[in-house]
């Protein structure tokens, strides 16, 4: 829809007719149809891990230019010395936002041990108050999930949670609301503790309101915790220690690092992940590039 919206005001803006074009349609025949069409020379897909492997084996024979911003699970590292306010409320943010249905989103958050049962108490009284429902409403803070379907997968993923020893402290269970979004697919914010870092609820993408804590005691333990998945998309570093800050930085395997905040993005600056979160970067001139093939034309004279 936003992307309909956006040929809407191309078109009032006096953008060439073709220069344009926006295919509606499921990914396995209008997606498989462009990445395949010989005149499409270039690729840049956002989207799921599984779904970039598969425009991969396709265009990759055919040598096309593919940039892939695809899944993440992304590490959320507190330390002890952090503001406290600012890292607890971006974290409200960085984890439901969306509904968690965003690429971006902390799914994994780590803690400093000092400070972890008074971050868990006032994370979970912050997740607690969140208002779900109509997101045409002002006090709404959590909307429906995409699908019946995917809501599903965020249950079965919270009943896996329960199944490899973890605890909810809040959430977990679908929402029914009255009114225009009755039929919506709601699930409350969810917050799960006494979880390994290997598990399969803190190795796979969840992609919905559910977040894991777990504490750490030294750099070394959190960093193996959180480079211990298969994705490396963003991550996000809390602590009032400059030089912790970039060596930390130096040493989390993500394409996207944010220290002290979240979200925060220039679009000249390059956007993408590492590992299985996506080839090749978007934004400011690594855009250009991609988009451009860069010529060597000698002459003699």
């Amino acid at each position: 829809m936003t992307a309909f919206l956006f040929s809407a005001l191309c078109i009032e803006a006096g953008l060439p007719e073709g220069v344009l074009n926006i295919i509606h349609g499921v990914g396995a025949k209008a997606g498989q149809a462009i990445i395949e069409h010989p005149d499409v020379t270039a690729i840049s897909f956002t989207g799921g891990t599984v779904t970039g492997k598969k425009i991969a084996s396709t265009a990759a024979p055919m040598f096309k230019k593919l940039s892939l911003e695809l899944g993440g699970k992304n590490p959320n590292i507190i330390f002890a010395d952090c503001d406290f306010e600012n890292a607890i409320s971006v974290s409200i943010q960085s984890s439901f936002s969306n509904q968690g249905e965003i690429c971006l989103c902390g799914s994994r958050i780590f803690v400093e041990r000092s400070l972890y049962d008074k971050f868990v108490q006032e994370f979970v009284a912050r997740t607690k108050a969140l208002t779900i429902g109509d997101p045409l409403e002002e006090k709404t803070k959590l909307g429906a999930l995409i699908s019946e379907a995917h809501m599903q997968k965020v249950l079965s993923y919270i009943a896996l949670a329960k199944t490899e020893g973890g605890e909810i402290l809040t959430g977990g269970n679908q929402v029914k609301i009255e009114g225009r979004c009755a039929k919506g697919f709601f699930v409350e914010p969810t917050v799960i503790v006494g979880l390994t870092h290997t598990c399969r609820t803190n190795q796979e993408e969840i992609f919905g309101p559910v977040v894991t804590i777990m504490p750490f005691d030294t750099e070394e333990e959190m960093l193996s915790y959180a480079n211990s998945t298969a994705y490396g998309l963003s991550a996000t570093i809390w602590t009032e220690n400059l030089k912790r800050a970039h060596r930390v930085s130096s040493k989390v395997k993500s394409g996207i690092i944010w220290v002290n905040c979240w979200l925060f993005r220039d679009l000249r600056t390059p956007f993408g992940g590492m590992k299985q979160s996506g080839v090749g970067r978007e934004g400011g001139w690594d855009a250009l590039k991609f988009f451009t093939d860069t010529r060597n034309i000698c002459i003699k004279l």
